[in-house]
């Protein structure tokens, strides 16, 4: 196991912070609000990162570990152990940013709970956001609208499927597949085109987890979230958003532009699946408005910290540090995002913004009052500017690694 330590806290400065602190996994633009949020309230942040990232050059962050693996179950839960007992961190509170350690934190919850505070859920609850097969089969039970989807096992059922076009092809788990392609799902445009994908999806991951879907027609216009810290049966902390645009256009891997609304029904909705699912923590729950019949259908479960997270911050609601205070026994009153508020990360959107005007899905004059009128970047900040500045040294790198 290899274990790099880039920042330690020293003794000297151990004064000045809290006795504990929190572990950040990933140190990407999300990991980096987390690390703002906690380091505002005097809170000492490791962040652990088997990637290249920016977060470690936050002067929020008192200790940066590189470790060589965080993809794989078994790997980061001994990795994560091996780097708190090393350092010291008995009790402090574990940050995923990645599903893949959220399910590590859920399957080995009872190997981390005697050195860590463990906020995610255990396995009987991660299970059902995990496996979309599982997030789409409870919600239908629970009357939440879901795009049409299909679960051929092989290509005499795919050809038997009554799919319209256009659809997609999507996996049930989504790290498998975007590992080896770099995308989070394939559009579909006829019937040629589906059993040549799903031929070519076979050879990254079991057929049984390849899912063909209805497309919802319709851009960022339609793409909202309920965002929340949730606990015992309701958001103590909510947030509704309009995901208004998202990198890649349209199967974003990620948001790029998010605005604060005020949408009751999705509140009610998720709120509907994360009490089934008895679940606790931060959660963002995706949905897209369907023109055809007017649902807001679930698309995805997002058990952990999000991108746009730090949205919450200027809105009122600081998720990251409303999870310490609770998992350290403090009150959480509850809270509500004000709207109409935004967050953007200028890195991807500026790009997505110019194809956008240039296949003519976007005004020039719409898309320049939007970027002019932000309240949140998700990276620059003249209060810690390095993240910032390091990031453009690093876009050919994060380009290979992931595509953006």
């Amino acid at each position: 196991m290899s274990i790099t330590i880039l920042k330690a806290l020293p003794d000297r400065a151990r004064h000045r912070y809290q006795e504990t602190g929190a572990v950040v996994l990933g140190g990407d633009y999300q990991g980096l609000g987390i690390i703002r949020s906690l380091g505002h309230q005097k809170i000492p942040v490791c962040v652990i990162d088997d990637e290249h990232s920016i977060g470690r050059f936050s002067r929020y962050a008192t200790q940066a570990v590189r470790v060589d693996d965080l993809r794989h179950e078994e790997r980061i839960v001994d990795t994560v152990l091996e780097v708190g007992r090393r350092l010291n961190l008995r009790g402090w509170v574990l940050y995923p940013t990645r599903d893949e350690m959220v399910a590590a934190f859920a399957r080995y919850q009872h190997l981390l709970t005697g050195f860590f505070r463990v906020p995610t859920p255990g396995w009987d609850s991660i299970q059902w956001v995990w496996d979309k097969r599982n997030t789409y089969r409870l919600a239908n039970q629970l009357a939440i609208p879901t795009p049409s989807t299909w679960y051929p096992k092989n290509l005499e059922e795919l050809d038997s499927i009554p799919v319209s076009f256009p659809a997609i092809i999507k996996p049930a788990i989504k790290e498998r597949f975007f590992y080896a392609t770099k995308v989070k799902a394939w559009r579909v445009n006829n019937r040629a085109e589906l059993r040549k994908l799903f031929e070519r999806a076979m050879a990254q991951i079991k057929a049984e987890e390849i899912m063909v879907q209805d497309l919802i027609p319709g851009g960022g216009s339609q793409q909202f979230a309920y965002c929340a810290f949730f606990k015992q049966g309701s958001g103590i902390a909510t947030m509704m958003v309009r995901r208004s645009r998202q990198h890649p256009a349209e199967f974003g891997r990620a948001s790029t532009f998010v605005e604060t609304v005020d949408l009751p029904l999705l509140k009610e909705l998720s709120e509907r699946f994360l009490r089934a699912i008895k679940y606790y923590g931060l959660v963002e729950v995706e949905f897209k408005l369907d023109p055809r019949d007017g649902q807001y259908k679930l698309l995805d479960v997002n058990a952990r910290t999000w991108g746009y997270h730090s949205l919450g911050l200027a809105a009122g609601v600081d998720f990251p540090y409303l999870l310490f205070a609770d998992q350290n026994g403090r009150g959480v009153e509850p809270c509500r995002a004000s709207t109409g508020v935004r967050w953007i990360r200028l890195l991807t959107d500026l790009p997505t913004g110019l194809i956008g005007i240039f296949r003519r899905h976007d005004r020039f004059t719409d898309y320049l009052a939007s970027v002019v009128s932000f309240d949140v970047e998700a990276v620059f900040s003249l209060q810690d500017p390095w993240p910032g500045i390091m990031e453009l040294t690093m876009i050919p790198y994060l380009y290979a690694k992931r595509g953006y």
